[in-house]
């Protein structure tokens, strides 16, 4: 077997899109132990429910990227029903997290509710899953405390809504800037290698190194 093959061996993944936000909700896990993450729960939590119980993993806690309703409008219901602790996002959304309800009536959203992570996450910070660990990496501009998931080992990240395949994160909403939004993606994500692949948050997943070549936003940056 491969040095490749077994490294990918070590942990598995599956997108669990939710809402009409088609967000992806990702149950990611260590393949040894079966330890999982939910990452992003944005709602249709009997959906993610049904998700984990056909995989069969034991999820042992829950991330958050940021603090949009459509990421996280389902992790308190989710952390209740699990009796798992929320990890993330970055302090600085949250007023997000405040407002769960409020931003959920903007988009006719019931049913959720506001809530406060068990640990708020920062720049260098690390989480783990199993025998997996995860380089944190705050990266603002979509939100103010937008995070992303990083693994060295698997040379994988979860950026969220931070980079997309051909594009980046919207920059309109309160809190959200272009410039900022470039220059985290200019100055964490791309230093990371063209090697490694990304889920995000909404669509297909990509690598850095594609994007750095082709995303129109990115194109010609080093």
């Amino acid at each position: 077997m491969t040095q490749e093959a077994e490294t990918k061996a070590k942990a598995g993944a599956i997108i669990v899109p939710v809402t009409l936000f088609e967000q992806n909700c990702t149950i990611l896990w260590h393949e040894p132990s079966k330890k999982a993450v939910v990452i992003d729960p944005g709602g249709d939590v009997p959906k993610i429910q049904a998700a984990i119980k056909q995989t069969g993993v034991a999820v042992e806690k829950i991330w958050l990227t940021h603090g949009h309703i459509d990421h996280v409008g389902g992790a308190a219901e989710l952390r209740d029903a699990l009796k798992v602790p929320i990890e993330g996002p970055h302090l600085a959304d949250k007023h997000l997290l405040d407002n769960v309800v409020a931003s959920g009536a903007r988009f006719g959203i019931t049913g959720v509710r506001d809530f406060t992570p068990d640990r708020w996450l920062a720049e260098g910070d690390q989480v783990g899953i199993g025998e997996l660990t995860f380089d944190i990496l705050h990266c603002p501009g979509h939100s103010p405390g937008s995070v992303v998931f990083f693994n060295k080992e698997l040379r994988f990240a979860h950026v969220g809504d931070v980079l997309f395949n051909g594009s980046v994160g919207r920059t309109d909403l309160p809190g959200g800037s272009h410039a900022t939004l470039i220059k985290s993606i200019k100055d964490k994500l791309l230093p990371l290698g063209d090697d490694v692949g990304f889920i995000c948050g909404h669509g297909a997943g990509s690598s850095i190194g594609q994007e750095r070549m082709t995303n129109p936003f990115l194109t010609g940056e080093m």
